[in-house]
């Protein structure tokens, strides 16, 4: 596994990252602890989780079964960069949610009771919060980098324009910012290059890929993981793709090489991207993918791969002239 500097910071994390939103609901106790005892016999250091994780078993479900992983072995917890996030409704209270101040602090410390850990790496903005300034938000976020809760701050799911916002309003108080954007991502899905990408290289935010098989459609999935047909906004793209990922598997054939391994790879080329978030439902879905950053693709080949999918550009270059 090769490592890559988070953003601007000097923390290293491995070009792959470890998402854990299948562990639970969709992914048994067994093959999640399985998966995450490959993934750092593999060398992946990165791990990514989220208060909200948990689906029919409930909001905070995937934070407890990492919090029993680590329980386990505890000096998991000094091999991994551990990232949870804070914002999605964790309740029917109204304050039990967003970004207000109150609901960071009181986030935060659930986190930690149920992952079992005395502080957070990476502690991320699930998505934006227009009713939070950033002054609000930095005040928390102080309080808990000073209770030595977290470490670094990032974001998921921003625009550019508040990328730049909050790394502005951190620079006139002395602060570090954000540190990286969690940012949907992939060869079908580039619309990040407008805004977003342009935006994290200027003030010197990582970018991780989340999604980056397109929910399975650059993986060739027609099924999920119970042998069911994948569902209907699935078969929408993989219908108005379809020309596309013909395409797209052909040339991985030429390559000897699965469309996973391709597509992962592909992003680990593009300027500013620190890490790609996998998240399997199968211990051999994630064996797969292993070997995605070692697969150094030629210029010809990215270039045939711009022509598949066509890049957006930066803007205002991409729809101004």
């Amino acid at each position: 596994m090769r490592f890559r500097r988070l953003g601007r910071t000097a923390l290293q994390v491995s070009e792959l990252c470890l998402g854990t939103m299948n562990f639970g609901p969709l992914t048994s106790k067994e093959e999640s602890f399985d998966i995450l005892n490959d993934a750092l016999a593999a060398g992946v250091n990165f791990i990514d989780t989220a208060d909200q994780y948990g689906g029919r078993l409930g909001v905070g479900a995937t934070e407890r079964l990492l919090g029993e992983w680590l329980a386990e072995d505890r000096s998991r917890r000094g091999r991994i960069v551990l990232a949870t996030k804070v914002h999605e409704p964790m309740s029917e209270d109204i304050n039990d949610r967003g970004l207000s101040a109150r609901h960071i602090q009181n986030a935060c410390d659930a986190s930690l009771r149920r992952l079992g850990v005395d502080h957070i790496d990476l502690y991320q903005m699930h998505h934006i919060d227009r009713a939070a300034q950033p002054e609000e938000i930095w005040q928390a976020m102080d309080r808990l980098i000073a209770q030595g809760k977290i470490t670094y701050v990032g974001s998921s799911n921003f625009p550019g324009w508040a990328i730049a916002r909050f790394n502005e309003k951190a620079t006139a108080s002395h602060r570090l910012g954000l540190v990286c954007e969690q940012s949907l991502y992939n060869l079908v899905e580039r619309r990040a290059e407008l805004e977003v990408l342009p935006a994290c290289q200027a003030y010197g935010v990582g970018v991780i890929a989340w999604s980056p098989l397109a929910g399975g459609l650059l993986a060739g999935v027609t099924t999920d993981a119970s042998g069911r047909r994948a569902g209907a906004q699935a078969q929408d793209g993989a219908r108005m793709n379809s020309e596309r990922i013909a395409d797209f598997a052909a040339l991985c054939d030429g390559l000897g090489q699965s469309p996973g391994v391709v597509a992962i790879s592909w992003l680990l080329h593009q300027p500013g991207v620190t890490s790609a978030i996998v998240g399997p439902r199968r211990r051999d879905q994630f064996a797969s993918l292993l070997k995605a950053p070692e697969l150094a693709l030629e210029a010809a080949v990215l270039s045939r791969l711009d022509a598949i999918f066509p890049a957006c550009g930066p803007a205002p270059e991409a729809y101004a002239w």
